[in-house]
């Protein structure tokens, strides 16, 4: 778990004693934007709203560049291209930006733990989020991480889970159905997405006491039969996060998720003591062209144009109430669900 720098919260006063870090007066969060699947060389006009929301965190949740590349040092200079885009960097001089990737920032289209720069991509990376040289990420295989915001009574739990570093091959279908994706689940339980070390850490990551909890997975974990990159593609792999958020019996979690080139809200009920929300916002700048797609667990409607996400969270004395709502270019809602008290 990574404490939060000051500079982001005013308020914050760190102790350490003995290995211990203590944090005191943090400020809480109630404003969380976050998007997906960016063209560095593309126009990004969706910046100036965001900004206009004033988020405290914006979460970057994969596909923040379009790198598809073995060359490491093209890939290096598209991140930096992103880097400098001027509503961007505003971005960064006002709210805590945290990120993950997915498969075209990791380096190819769909790839997993086959793709043969990923130490390299892993690097480059996070040097983007201008990580430490002596830090922990450095060191370890993958870029998961974790952290809390706020003061007790209103922390907020960021997950941020790599889907790339560690996964299985994908399935092929041996018949594609009509209107659906390539890809097909693998039952089998040596078919993996996170790997051993990052469920090890995971587990121990959701031990913590929290009052919220956000997931960030670039791919959706609640839909899962459309064929297309879902945690559905890994039967065995979904059924354990679900059965470890459960576990844990937290008060409450929410899964923020990209990729899909639309936007829509999910919802999965039954399996955990509260409804369990997948928000995916897609795509902040690199729209295609709309198509049907199954999701049983879809609440309302899905958007295709330019968006990006926000949950406003409203710190009321029986727990945190979180609006989740999926913004247009202009920061207008085209879609809006009361998530509830947790």
């Amino acid at each position: 778990m990574k404490l939060y720098p000051l500079k982001f919260f005013t308020t914050t006063i760190v102790t350490i004693f003995l290995g211990i870090s203590i944090q005191a007066e943090q400020k809480a969060i109630e404003t969380i934007a976050f998007g997906s699947c960016l063209k560095q060389n593309r126009p990004q006009p969706i910046w100036k709203s965001v900004l206009s929301k004033k988020p405290d965190i914006f979460v970057l949740l994969g596909d923040n560049i379009y790198g598809d590349t073995r060359d490491m040092q093209k890939l290096k200079d598209k991140w930096n291209e992103f880097s400098s885009v001027p509503g961007f960097k505003k971005l960064r001089q006002n709210s805590r930006v945290l990120a993950i990737w997915d498969d075209h920032d990791y380096g190819e289209n769909d790839a997993g733990k086959e793709f043969p720069k990923k130490a390299e991509s892993q690097n480059i990376f996070l040097d983007f989020l201008s990580e430490p040289a002596n830090s922990l990420r450095r060191k370890t295989p993958g870029i998961y991480d974790s952290l809390i915001v706020g003061p007790p009574g209103k922390r907020v739990q960021f997950i941020l889970l790599d889907t790339r570093y560690f996964r299985t091959s994908l399935k092929r279908s041996k018949v594609r159905e009509s209107g659906k994706g390539p890809y097909a689940p693998n039952e089998s339980t040596e078919a993996e997405i996170l790997g051993q070390d990052q469920w090890l850490w995971l587990e121990k990551t959701l031990s913590e006491k929290t009052e919220l909890r956000i997931i960030a997975s670039s791919i959706q974990v609640v839909s899962t039969t459309h064929g297309w990159e879902t945690w559905g593609n890994f039967p065995q792999e979904r059924k354990k996060l679900l059965e470890m958020l459960k576990k844990q019996n937290s008060n409450g979690t929410i899964i923020l998720s990209g990729d899909r080139h639309s936007s829509e809200i999910s919802k999965l009920e039954g399996a955990l003591p509260y409804p369990l929300f997948d928000i995916t916002s897609s795509a902040m700048n690199q729209k295609l062209r709309p198509k049907v797609e199954e999701n049983i667990y879809r609440v309302g409607k899905r958007y295709f144009d330019e968006n990006f996400g926000l949950l406003k969270i409203d710190w009321l004395p029986n727990g945190p109430k979180v609006h989740a709502s999926i913004q247009d270019i202009n920061g207008e809602p085209v879609i809006e669900y009361e998530l509830g008290v947790y």
